[in-house]
């Protein structure tokens, strides 16, 4: 996934009955946050390895991060429960997209091989034009498609009490 990961946080959002505030600013943001690596990425680890070698797009480093905090947010933090549920599913839809035509450490601590459920041949000058000239595009398009219909048939806030 190269554009579709912002637009699918706003799908989940919405299908989970959230249409705005904190639960949907954590769902958007939880949605693009393992993609936050690629500032390490090109900036500092000069493209050293794939940055799905990351943490931030580990399974089982999320997994891990939610079974302690979750109960812990849960018991001492309730009203943060739902945007940190929030959050924590759209990294998982994110880890389990970029699992689509990128490549995922599933397995991560026990292995650190790479899954992918398609491989996009580089076809092309550029990886990301032999990514957008594949047929696995039709996903992200299909998902921006839905976040935009979403969007356009969104409910309209209420308006305050005319005195």
């Amino acid at each position: 996934m190269i554009l579709a990961h912002l637009p699918s946080g706003y799908v989940l959002a919405r299908l989970a009955g959230q249409p705005r505030g904190l639960p949907m600013a954590a769902a958007l943001l939880g949605a693009v946050f393992p993609d936050l690596d690629l500032i390490w990425f090109y900036l500092i680890d000069d493209r050293a390895f794939h940055h799905h070698r990351y943490w931030v797009h580990a399974p089982g480093f999320w997994l891990i991060l939610a079974v302690v905090a979750l109960p812990l947010i849960r018991r001492y933090a309730r009203r943060f429960l739902l945007p940190t549920v929030m959050f924590l599913s759209a990294v998982f839809l994110h880890i389990v997209l970029d699992t689509l035509a990128g490549s995922i450490m599933w397995l991560w601590p026990f292995s650190d091989r790479l899954y992918a459920l398609v491989e996009v041949p580089p076809t092309r000058s550029h990886w990301i034009l032999s990514f957008l000239t594949h047929w696995t595009v039709l996903a992200e398009l299909a998902l921006i498609l839905w976040a935009a219909l979403l969007f356009l048939r969104r409910p309209k806030p209420a308006e305050p009490p005319k005195a």
